[in-house]
């Protein structure tokens, strides 16, 4: 594949995303997907098939349904149709319908306690006693970032190579003095780990042309400080969506959350990371 082949289809992959995670509320088709990326729907659909072995239809509701089980556990002010509808769900018993399809709960007994049962099971290769309640975020609005990026699917040890690729990419071009960044688009803990949607990213310039790029969005976060060793995070991600936020007066917004690493274990020779966790989110009111 040439490499603006290759560039043409992360950019559109990063569109998809970005337009789905800003519009889960509104009915999403195909005919719009294709538009904003200036493709034909064929052409269109036969990318977002190779590139995410997914039909368009299903990295929808995918998405959708991801969400959903996030929000269920940290909106507890929301009801369960708020929740539905936020998502793109017009029908209830659609909604529940197809949950339950997926998590093998109802909404609702996912909300009562379901999903930490579901969570135990996907972190098992990952047991973890270390106790995170003394960890206390701090509040506050943090700036859009401008990133270049590669994708990653699936949370594994491959991750690696995907930094190595970007690391190497930034000698190549003479870039230096910038932040390494991992985006989540999926919850790792509640998603399976070979499902999830891993982005290692580098902050660059807004003239930077070497590799596609997008935008981390302005937004209230709540910021987490931590250091560890591989599968602490996965397991204070839990703690974070489990725990805290149910009783944080915040809701989590439908973008999703990132790392900035002060120490990145997978470039660096360290089994140990530190790192700042940004939760985008808003007051519960």
């Amino acid at each position: 594949m040439k490499k603006n082949t290759k560039i043409l289809r992360s950019d559109i992959l990063n569109k998809t995303y970005n337009y789905i995670y800003s519009n889960l509320e509104h009915q999403i088709t195909l005919d719009e997907l294709s538009f904003i990326n200036s493709v034909s729907k064929y052409h269109y659909h036969r990318i977002i098939k190779e590139e995410t072995n997914s039909t368009v239809f299903s990295l929808v509701t995918t998405i959708r349904l991801q969400k959903a089980a996030n929000l269920l556990l940290t909106n507890t002010d929301s009801t369960i149709s708020e929740i539905a509808s936020s998502c793109g769900y017009i029908s209830h018993s659609s909604f529940i319908k197809a949950f339950k399809n997926r998590y093998h709960y109802t909404p609702t007994k996912w909300r009562d306690g379901a999903y930490k049962k579901f969570s135990k099971e996907l972190l098992k290769a990952f047991p973890s006693s270390r106790d995170f309640s003394n960890i206390e975020p701090e509040i506050k609005v943090c700036e859009a970032i401008k990133c270049a990026y590669i994708r990653h699917k699936g949370y594994n040890n491959e991750i690696k190579k995907t930094w190595q690729k970007l690391k190497a990419i930034t000698y190549e071009k003479n870039i230096t003095n910038y932040r390494e960044i991992a985006l989540y688009h999926d919850n790792p803990t509640i998603i399976p780990l070979k499902e999830c949607s891993y982005v290692a990213c580098i902050e660059v310039s807004n003239d930077f042309k070497t590799l596609s790029t997008f935008e981390i969005p302005k937004s209230l976060c709540a910021v987490f400080y931590l250091k560890g060793e591989y599968g602490d995070l996965l397991n204070f991600i839990r703690y974070a969506y489990h725990f805290w936020l149910p009783n944080s007066g915040y809701e989590v917004k439908t973008t999703p959350p990132y790392v900035i690493y002060k120490k990145n274990l997978f470039t660096e020779e360290t089994k140990e990371f530190e790192l700042n966790l940004y939760i985008p989110i808003t007051v519960a009111y």
